[in-house]
C-alpha cells in the first residue's frame, strides 16, 4: 500500500492512489481534503485512505491522461501551481513494515525520498500508531 499526503495552505490532500497494471501509481477519485488543524477529521480521513488501498486503474495513453485529481479540491490550474508550498509525504506499508517518507523537490523539479525525514517503524506496528505520528508530522509543518 502507498498513500500520497499533501499538505498545502493547512490543508491535507488525500486522494486515492490507484495502482497500474505497470506498477505505477496516480492519484484517482476519492480525494478528502481536511483542514490540518482539525485532527480527528485528519485521522478519520488517514483511516479511510489507508483502508482504500491502491485500488487497480488503467493504464492510460499519454494523451488520454487527464489534469491531476487535487488540481479542482485546491482550486488552483496547473500542478506548478498546487506545488507552491505544498509539503510531500507517503504512507508505505510493504507488508511486514510502516514507513513515513518524507519527500524533498529536487533541482531537476522531481521529488525524490528525503533521507532526514524517513519513520520506519518496527514490524508488527499498527496502522493507529503510524497515523498519530503522521498527524504530529502534519501539525508541526503546518505550524512552521
Amino acid at each position: 500500500m502507498n498513500c500520497h499526503l499533501y499538505l498545502r495552505k493547512d490543508t491535507l490532500y488525500l486522494p486515492t492512489m490507484g495502482k497500474m497494471a505497470e506498477g505505477f501509481l496516480r492519484g484517482v477519485e476519492p480525494v478528502i481534503a481536511v483542514s490540518v488543524s482539525n485532527a480527528d477529521a485528519m485521522r478519520q480521513a488517514l483511516q479511510a485512505t489507508i483502508l482504500r488501498g491502491n485500488p487497480l486503474v488503467p493504464m492510460l495513453r499519454r494523451s488520454e491522461i487527464p489534469p491531476p485529481v487535487l488540481l479542482k479540491y485546491a482550486g488552483v490550474r496547473s500542478w506548478s501551481a498546487f506545488e507552491r508550498g505544498m509539503s510531500f509525504w507517503t504512507i508505505e506499508d510493504d507488508g511486514t513494515s510502516f514507513r513515513i517518507v518524507g519527500q524533498k523537490k529536487q533541482p531537476n523539479r522531481m521529488w525524490n525520498d528525503d533521507p532526514a525525514q524517513i519513520v520506519t517503524f518496527a514490524p508488527g506496528s499498527n496502522v493507529d500508531q503510524v497515523i498519530d505520528r503522521m498527524i504530529a508530522i502534519l501539525q508541526d509543518a503546518a505550524r512552521q
